[in-house]
């Protein structure tokens, strides 16, 4: 057991050796305990990503209102003439909003720049450090920005400097998170999986949106702050206890099967003719890397205890586990495509997460507590749409039908819930969710399960270790449409809403329409293993 924990995290040891102590005749599954402790320590660490990412919308709606009807606090001598005395310099004055959406551009456009280099970095580190320091950065980040409230900070300099440093660590999760998950699963059910795991998104909203609108109210720093906090012990959790490789823990690789695609570059088959990754069994998965384990001169394991290889190569990476360059993963069919998708699906995911909370204060007479409260909701749709969206992806393998047929039905529901939703809670609450649910539901399918198949695609021949820079690729695309999203909803806002959703419908269907090529092929070669069916039964 030793030797095969020799790479294993030091927390990690310490529980696998308790264990072997208070139950030293218990057997275990060991692949499928590791697995799930993956599957919930990733879940885990995006969803506090994602947590540190909402406080901005919820703080909108407080640093900029209507104070003529907010009494003030005792002992407190107002101007009655100031209607701005409860606001937030710089935010206080006409035109706020294009300030809030400089805050999310600063963010959002840092994160997507960075991106496209931590996707890189990502395939050449331990992804254990690399996670754990993304994480405490990440909340130190969120932690200085609630901080402007504690010491009387009103330099939107100050703001946007953090948003920037903000964006560049939060790029550590995803490539991170996808990679070590891609590690550990094979290609079967993996789109009901990952969309599953990636519900953490969504709850990361959600709790996001709660902690920080418990906050908003009393001080709006503490809604940051709090957040920043969680984060930094989670990244000291992910530290001490995440195997980013079944090898460091002296499991089996599941085995990533390739496929046959055509020419039509679609990442998924027919479920007819799709071939399935087996997942070793425990016996086997021993057996298997018993000579890496053992032996110190072969070093297999893609992730070593240090951060960096002494030689400065990765951590034992020989012919088929060398990184694939950015222009190599370019040419894998279907990263074009999905990437621009992800452009557009991103612009519309973002621009709701980060205005949704001030769009329903705006248009309804709820305080702005409650309204980031409602606008759960629409995450909570998005945990149905991530869901449904793998598993009709694993059902049809059609994956890029599957985000089309979405997409499709995306843009009535905006127009109908952008005309009809604010003519009662309940109807808000319906439509909200299901908005959420077609606008995450692609979103949520690109960003898993479709890039982490590009990843492992047939076409890399020799070059295996692409996952994180695929997802690096189509998720740095997205990332650019999420922070242009915001940004154009902060300009367009003050000019009436309706034009916001309006922007959002046509970036619904220009996502649709990259998607064309390979909905097409997939089509084609559904409809051809049918007739070959009906052929060979009629015969």
């Amino acid at each position: 057991m030793a030797s095969q924990l020799r790479d294993a995290p030091v927390g990690l040891r310490c529980v696998m050796s308790l264990g072997n102590k208070c139950f030293p005749r218990t057997r275990i599954n060991r692949n499928l305990w590791f697995k799930v402790a993956t599957l919930a320590l990733t879940f885990m660490a995006y969803t506090c990503y994602h947590m540190n990412r909402k406080p901005i919308s919820v703080f909108k709606n407080v640093i900029n209102r209507n104070c003529s009807n907010i009494d003030p606090p005792p002992g407190q001598h107002i101007d009655p003439n100031d209607d701005t005395w409860c606001d937030w310099a710089p935010f206080d004055q006409s035109g706020s909003e294009a300030l809030l959406g400089l805050l999310d551009s600063s963010f959002l456009f840092a994160y997507a720049a960075a991106m496209f280099l931590s996707g890189f970095v990502a395939e050449r580190v331990n992804l254990r450090y690399y996670l754990a320091i993304g994480m405490i950065l990440s909340g130190i980040a969120s932690y200085l920005f609630g901080l402007a409230r504690t010491l009387d900070i009103h330099d939107i300099s100050y703001f946007v400097m953090v948003q920037i440093f903000g964006g560049v660590v939060q790029t550590t999760g995803w490539p991170g998170v996808v990679t070590v998950v891609g590690n550990w699963f094979g290609k079967d059910k993996r789109g009901f999986i990952f969309g599953v795991w990636n519900s953490h998104t969504s709850l990361g909203n959600i709790l996001g949106t709660t902690l920080a609108g418990h906050y908003v109210e009393r001080d709006w720093g503490l809604s940051f702050m709090m957040p920043g906090l969680v984060m930094g012990a989670c990244g000291l959790i992910i530290f001490l206890f995440l195997a980013p490789h079944p090898n460091n823990v002296g499991c089996g690789r599941p085995s990533h099967v390739k496929e046959a695609d055509e020419s039509t570059g679609s990442v998924n088959a027919p479920r007819r003719v799709r071939s399935q990754a087996s997942l070793p069994s425990d016996a086997d998965t021993v057996a298997s890397n018993s000579s890496s384990i053992d032996d110190p001169d072969e070093d297999d394991s893609p992730e070593s205890s240090r951060l960096l290889p002494p030689d400065g190569s990765t951590d034992g990476s020989r012919g088929s586990q060398r990184a694939i360059g950015f222009l190599g993963a370019l040419k894998i069919p279907g990263v074009i495509e999905f990437s621009m998708s992800l452009f557009f699906s991103k612009l519309v995911n973002y621009t709701f997460l980060y205005w949704l909370p001030k769009y329903i204060k705006s248009s309804t007479t709820l305080t702005p507590r409650q309204s980031a409260y409602l606008s759960t909701l629409f995450d909570v749709g998005g945990i149905i749409g991530g869901i449904a969206a793998g598993a009709l992806s694993d059902y049809t393998g059609m994956s890029a039908t599957t985000c089309s047929g979405m997409f499709v039905l995306t843009v009535p529901m905006l127009f109908v819930y952008q005309a009809y939703g604010t003519e009662t809670l309940g109807t808000n609450v319906l439509l909200l969710m299901l908005c959420g649910m077609l606008v995450n539901g692609p979103y949520a399918l690109i960003t898993t399960a479709i890039s982490a198949e590009l990843g492992t695609h047939h076409s890399l021949e020799g070059s295996s270790r692409a996952l994180a820079t695929v997802t690096a690729i189509i998720d740095g695309t997205g990332s650019v449409g999420a922070a242009l999203g915001p940004c154009i909803a902060g300009v367009v806002a003050p000019y009436g809403w309706n034009n916001v959703f309006y922007i959002l419908m046509a970036a619904n269907m220009l996502a649709l329409v990259f998607l064309c090529r390979i909905v097409i092929g997939e089509n084609q070669r559904f409809w051809r293993t049918r007739r070959g069916t009906w052929t060979a039964g009629s015969s």
